[in-house]
């Protein structure tokens, strides 16, 4: 099973996405931590990336889908990962499609979480973690069953990200809805997309996406 979970920040991905990874038994593969794994373990392709981080550059989107190409050969993938922020344009989507072709492997199906645009605001400039231990909170849907206490380690020191505010959110859904959206419309093209509402309960998403995956 080969997924890739679409939707703008906020949207409950990482959530789900780990879900996934606890009922199936299958890997999120995020770029950020496969570009450093590849770094620290000097594979060919990490030390592509790390010449062209310490030059101050961005890493190409070919050096990212040989690090995906290179990830995806690992054990743990053999029953299939979830993608997790990538693709992000309609070049990479191609790139990725390309490679996982070369490898006699398809995508089994992207999953769209749709949400409403201010209920992701709210989201996103209320939410904080433990500084302990990363528990997620939310300042109205995810409190401490104690206040000022963490669930899980007990802790009493929290933190926000610092780019969680509105006028952030704001610009990272314009990016989002410039770059990362008009995949939804490449996908349906390619009958892969599969919509959920967003809006609903944290269970009742993971209820829906589990009614897609039954299918695929």
């Amino acid at each position: 099973m080969r997924l890739i979970l679409l939707g703008p920040p906020g949207a409950g991905k990482g959530t789900q996405a780990q879900r996934i990874v606890e009922r199936h038994g299958i890997p999120q593969l995020s770029t950020g931590d496969m570009l450093r794994a590849a770094i620290a373990a000097g594979t060919d392709i990490g030390k592509k990336a790390k010449a062209v981080m310490d030059a101050g550059k961005l890493v190409s989107d070919d050096i990212v889908i040989g690090i995906v190409a290179e990830r995806i050969e690992q054990p743990d993938c053999s029953k299939g990962f979830i993608l997790d922020g990538f693709p992000r344009t309609l070049v990479q989507a191609d790139a990725t499609e390309a490679m996982l072709k070369a490898k006699g492997l398809e995508l089994s199906a992207v999953i769209e979480i749709q949400v409403d645009d201010e209920v992701l605001t709210d989201r996103i400039a209320g939410r904080y973690t433990c500084a302990q231990c990363g528990a997620g909170y939310h300042d109205t849907n995810l409190k401490p069953k104690v206040e000022g206490v963490c669930d899980r380690c007990g802790s009493t020191h929290f933190k926000r990200r610092p780019d969680d505010n509105r006028d952030t959110v704001v610009a990272r859904l314009q990016t989002y809805y410039k770059d990362t959206s008009p995949l939804i419309g490449y996908y349906y093209a390619k009958g892969l997309l599969h919509g959920v509402d967003g809006m609903a309960s944290i269970d009742e998403v993971t209820a829906s996406i589990e009614a897609i995956l039954a299918k695929v």
